[in-house]
């Protein structure tokens, strides 16, 4: 069961999204095109998806756009893209995050450029929404590399209390495109309807954000006040989905920046 977190004026958000996935031409066009328009990226870290030169490269880009870097860790399962859940060991969840947060922060440290956050990819991040056990593992992996990354959890999820109890900082996150169920975790991938993709549901969506409450997919809704947004890149026409989330935001008078350290 998630928890509804009870909304104040939202004045500043985050904007992010999960690039460095895809090492096709078009899917670097659109990491290319997506940067400029969000303040903080997870990088994949070569298990679902991504190689160490798509990690620079991703890397270097956000650098240059000013884009705060988070790890963006899931499981080891490219054909499925990390999003079908398994059962594995806290032990084993603790060594495969522990292990993609090195593989990016030695890619960064080449290039002197520093790691923000972590983010839990797919199914281990849907997983560790609801399963305690799943989110203190991440928790646990998370502190033994470094205890002030921010981690990025489905707000009001047990990630954010695991996160919260452990003394992390944690960044609570919303989605634009993604369908939400009545408990206020997300509408799996293989039901129809779970991708917002047109835009006037994406911008219904970041009004509700801005209102703070979603509505879920049986027409009640759950409070949220969201510190970070995200709109994911294999989202069709995620650019332009982009454009209009930030268009929306800023009319109404709120701030978009990449959340910093305390």
């Amino acid at each position: 069961m998630i928890v509804s977190v009870v909304n104040t004026m939202l004045m500043q958000v985050d904007l992010n999204s999960d690039l460095g996935e895809r090492e096709t031409a078009e899917g670097q066009a659109i990491d290319t095109d997506m940067m400029p328009l969000i303040t903080s990226v997870n990088i994949a870290c070569g298990v679902h998806a991504g190689t160490p030169a798509l990690m620079r490269r991703t890397a270097l880009l956000a650098a240059q756009h000013g884009v705060a870097i988070g790890a963006h860790p899931g499981f080891a399962d490219p054909k499925y893209f990390g999003r079908r859940e398994q059962r594995v060991s806290s032990e084993d969840i603790v060594a495969l995050v522990i292990s993609q947060i090195d593989t990016l922060a030695n890619v960064l440290a080449r290039e002197r450029i520093t790691l923000a956050h972590v983010k839990p990819h797919g199914a281990l991040y849907n997983m560790a929404a609801s399963d305690s056990e799943v989110a203190r593992a991440i928790v646990h992996a998370v502190q033994s590399v470094d205890c002030s990354l921010l981690l990025y959890a489905l707000a009001g999820s047990q990630l954010v209390r695991a996160g919260q109890a452990a003394g992390l900082r944690v960044v609570q996150e919303a989605f634009v495109d993604r369908a939400y169920r009545a408990d206020g975790t997300l509408v799996p991938r293989s039901e129809s309807g779970a991708v917002l993709q047109i835009e006037h549901d994406i911008r219904r969506r970041v009004h509700e954000l801005m209102a703070g409450a979603v509505m879920n997919i049986d027409g009640s809704s759950v409070q949220i006040q969201p510190d970070t947004l995200c709109l994911h890149a294999d989202t069709p026409h995620a650019v332009v989905l982009a454009r209009i989330v930030r268009h929306e935001l800023e009319s109404s008078g709120i701030r978009l920046a990449a959340v910093r350290h305390a």
